[in-house]
C-alpha cells in the first residue's frame, strides 16, 4: 500500500464513484452564468453530468431551440471552465 496525499485519495475516490458527475454538475451550476450568461442561466431550470454528457433542462421553447444550436459552443466553454475534457455530447430537454 504506498501513501497518498488527503488530494490524491479524494481525487482517486471521486475517479471511481458516481459522486463525481454531481460534483462537477455543481461546478457547472455555479459558473453557468459566467459561460452562458444571466438570461439563460435564469431560464435552465437544471444541468446534469451523466458520464461524458451534459443534460440542460429548460422549458422555455426558444431558449431550447437557441442551446441545441449552441451545443459545440457550450460544450467547449464547460470544458475551459472545468479546466478539463469531461463533456463530449450536449444533451438539450
Amino acid at each position: 500500500m504506498g501513501v497518498y496525499s488527503i488530494s490524491d485519495a479524494i481525487q482517486q475516490f471521486l475517479d471511481q464513484s458516481r459522486v463525481k458527475g454531481d460534483i462537477q454538475a455543481l461546478q457547472i451550476e455555479d459558473a453557468w452564468e459566467q459561460i452562458m450568461g444571466k438570461t439563460i442561466a435564469r431560464y435552465t431550470d437544471k444541468l446534469q453530468i451523466i458520464g461524458d454528457k451534459l443534460i440542460i433542462t429548460t422549458h422555455v421553447a426558444p431558449l431550447k431551440n437557441e442551446l441545441i444550436y449552441q451545443k459545440e459552443k457550450i460544450k467547449s466553454r464547460v470544458n475551459e471552465a472545468l479546466g478539463e475534457k469531461i463533456i463530449s455530447e450536449v444533451i438539450v430537454h
